[in-house]
């Protein structure tokens, strides 16, 4: 059994899945950030009707703080 050539292939494979799991991060990264700012997870409207459910009728100042935090977060 060669050694020398087993060493190669056994590295080509390690180089291979090395580049494939960064390339795919990388790809997984920017299609959830563009599906994100698509459809972004909240809004106003449900904003509000989260608010209304819990007893509560929010003010548009309340709303708009909110989104605003939430924004800031993503």
């Amino acid at each position: 059994m060669n050694w020398g050539a087993f060493l190669i292939d056994l590295l080509q494979i390690v180089g291979g899945l090395v580049v494939g799991l960064v390339a795919g991060f990388f790809i997984a990264r920017n299609y959830m950030k563009k599906y994100i700012k698509q459809n972004p997870p909240m809004n106003e409207q449900m904003i509000r009707a989260m608010m209304s459910q819990m007893g509560r009728t929010p003010s548009q100042k309340q709303v708009n703080q909110m989104m605003k935090t939430m924004n800031k977060y993503m």
